[in-house]
């Protein structure tokens, strides 16, 4: 009798708990946006401004943000696959990142872009387009 007992405070206890879910993480609270657009190199938010730095031993021509949280600015210049000379300028954090090419006989066109290797970088237009680029 006292095994049905236990069995069955084992059976309540077990049904009756509800595994606790665990919270979400907190947010935090930061100026960088997850996913970097062509129009981020356009203006410099005041939040950005509180920790904008240029330092000419460096490629960038400045960056924002905290350690571990950069976004840097680039120009660039490179070619499409059909070899025609392009530059632009792009915003970049970590590996990915987004701006602007010109060209002498295109219009100004949006691009999503990748580190390759240091100081060069693969993008990609709307279209599909791929680029080669450098950084200046």
């Amino acid at each position: 009798m006292q095994k049905n007992y236990l069995i069955l405070f084992l059976l309540i206890t077990f049904f009756s708990c509800k595994k606790a879910s665990a919270p979400p993480p907190p947010e935090i609270n930061s100026f960088l946006k997850q996913v970097i657009t062509p129009d981020d190199r356009k203006t410099i938010t005041a939040e950005e401004a509180k920790t904008y730095h240029v330092n000419d031993t460096y490629q960038y021509k400045y960056r924002t943000g905290n350690s571990g949280q950069y976004e840097y600015n680039y120009d660039v210049k490179g070619i499409n696959i059909d070899g025609d000379s392009v530059f632009g300028n792009i915003n970049v954090e970590g590996k990915y990142g987004a701006g602007i090419l010109l060209g002498d006989t295109i219009p100004d066109i949006e691009i999503k872009t990748e580190w390759v290797s240091y100081g060069k970088l693969n993008a990609t237009d709307l279209n599909g387009n791929k680029y080669q680029l450098i950084v200046k």
